[in-house]
């Protein structure tokens, strides 16, 4: 990474003339900590003459200014937000409720955000993710790991039909298992430890967003649905609706 960081700088250098500039717009942490982005008329538009870069906290919005945390007070017409997504807490507005009675969002704020695969989580049966926790990426494009998850989605169906179940819940210990291995990998690269604060990270500062190896290895870990990593109800397998659904939905039906 550190002949990166150097190109990175080698452009700042480049495209900046006042020192002062260059050093407020140099970062102090690693570089992909935060997700990097080619601009080839970013640091021109910063360095004209009629462009102010502040990096001050700012302290408070009036209605026609804003007043930076140093106590400078800059009239403006128009703000234009840009600080980021809500990805850890996305889903707390949607009233997802589980077999247990209880809601996604209360689940996930207890226990974090935990999925397998980033597809499905224990708990919510029939439920599926596309593009789910630590599924996201910094370096490649989605599209091809939102592809890996229909094709995994329509296997888990398909394996429902096969055997007759009315729903399929991903068993507990295989998301927790998939979770250590997810984090172990996490803990250490420039995404949790890179020394930035980003939309990567949850609350706690845990990764809950980056998928942390190449796309092809979530391609191989999604090509098969393992029948051993589901609990299945249905006719066919036993009525075990005591463990998975809420005792309204009857053994054989779908939720709707």
């Amino acid at each position: 990474m550190r002949p990166l960081e150097s190109v990175a700088k080698w452009n700042i250098a480049r495209g900046i003339d006042d020192p002062a500039l260059r050093k407020k717009l140099t970062p102090t942490y690693r570089i992909g900590c935060k997700r990097i982005l080619g601009s080839s008329d970013y640091y021109p538009a910063l360095n004209r003459p009629t462009t102010s870069v502040i990096t001050d906290g700012i302290a408070e919005i009036t209605e026609d200014a804003i007043i930076s945390q140093s106590g400078d007070k800059r009239p403006v017409d128009v703000i234009i937000y840009a600080t980021g997504f809500h990805v850890t807490d996305g889903f707390d507005h949607l009233r997802l409720k589980g077999a247990s009675g209880r809601e996604l969002s209360s689940v996930w704020s207890d226990e974090g955000i935990q999925t397998h695969l980033g597809i499905t989580t224990a708990g919510f049966p029939n439920l599926f993710f596309l593009l789910g926790p630590n599924t996201g990426l910094g370096h490649n494009s989605v599209v091809f790991m939102i592809e890996c998850q229909i094709r995994y989605i329509i296997g888990a169906i398909r394996l429902a039909k096969q055997r007759g179940a009315a729903a399929l819940e991903v068993r507990e210990p295989v998301q927790r298992e998939f979770n250590s291995d997810i984090q172990r990998k996490l803990v250490n690269g420039v995404w949790s430890s890179g020394g930035c604060t980003s939309w990567y990270l949850d609350a706690q500062g845990v990764n809950r967003t980056v998928w942390p190896g190449f796309t092809w290895q979530y391609w191989r870990r999604t090509r098969n649905v393992a029948d051993s990593d589901f609990a299945l109800v249905g006719e066919s397998t036993g009525d075990q609706s005591g463990d998975l659904l809420p005792n309204s939905i009857k053994k054989g039906s779908l939720p709707r």
